[in-house]
């Protein structure tokens, strides 16, 4: 008996999740209802697809093999559904965006907003995690990272460079000794990412200070942002994000200033979505426009 697109579905998520609770999750399945459904798949095909133990599903090499194939048709099927959806002028379907909370807070939502309102019959979903996006696990069918990916399978593209200055509310700074150069830093307190959940070298700003102890951490940059606002000390924010933080004023701007930068990541198999492509030349006009827009009035 041949294995149909839906069997193929189930074990994708089971193969890249390597768990059955992981697959479960994500596609809003029992575990044990999935179990079944691999075992009569492999009963179907007369082969062992996975090696199950309690650390969980390892494929097998036939269960590699398989893999392969089912990639090759669901990118097929992508394919097929882009074409169809590219016969209208506006985009429809849906969309996942991952990014880092910093982007995904303080630029995504108004870029994207722009988006769906010219595309109506489009879904934007956005998710923010303080950490690297796995493509090849479809969590989102595009990502928007601080550095560029050398390994994988993957298409990278610069978005645009961002600036960052040490800043403080106007409460903390008014309350507390003047600030007038580096060394006076060593008698605030700082606000930062807590330094064993940093997920990028590019994201550890205060080292690049010689700051070894933050006594205000947080794994998102939002958070991070809050803290100031409230009074909690002083640390790096995204220029950008100025606008949505009043009474927060940037200290020492020509002495600390640093760039980084956002870049659009792709799975390479994507390369041939038109639809896809024309939602990230959408989007990353609109940050482009979006960052430059926001650092003018820092």
């Amino acid at each position: 008996m041949e294995s149909n697109w839906d069997d193929l579905r189930l074990f994708l998520a089971v193969a890249r999740e390597q768990s059955l609770s992981g697959a479960g999750k994500q596609l809003r399945l029992d575990p044990a209802t999935l179990g079944r459904r691999m075992a009569r798949l492999e009963k179907s095909l007369q082969a062992v697809l996975f090696a199950k133990s309690p650390q969980g599903y390892a494929l097998t090499q036939a269960g590699a093999d398989l893999l392969a194939r089912a990639e090759a048709a669901e990118q097929a099927m992508r394919a097929a559904t882009a074409g169809v959806a590219e016969q209208s002028d506006r985009l429809s379907g849906q969309i996942r965006v991952g990014a880092p909370d910093g982007c995904a807070n303080y630029l995504l939502p108004q870029v994207c907003a722009r988006i769906a309102e010219e595309n109506p019959e489009l879904d934007i979903q956005i998710v923010a995690l303080p950490r690297v996006f796995n493509l090849s696990r479809r969590e989102a069918d595009v990502a928007i990272g601080v550095s560029a990916p050398t390994a994988g399978r993957l298409l990278v593209q610069k978005i645009t460079a961002y600036q960052l200055h040490l800043a403080g509310s106007d409460a903390y700074l008014d309350g507390h000794p003047p600030i007038r150069s580096v060394a006076d830093l060593k008698g605030h307190r700082l606000v930062g990412y807590i330094p064993d959940m940093i997920f990028d070298r590019e994201l550890d700003y205060l080292a690049d200070l010689g700051v070894g102890r933050v006594p205000m951490a947080s794994n998102s940059v939002s958070v991070q942002v809050n803290m100031i606002r409230q009074g909690a000390g002083i640390g790096v924010v995204h220029d950008f994000s100025l606008s949505q933080a009043p009474g927060v004023r940037r200290i020492l701007v020509d002495e600390i200033a640093l760039t980084r930068a956002f870049y659009l990541i792709r799975h390479a198999d994507d390369q041939r979505n038109l639809r896809l492509s024309r939602f990230t030349q959408c989007l990353v006009a609109g940050l482009r426009a979006e960052v430059a827009a926001l650092e003018a009035n820092a």
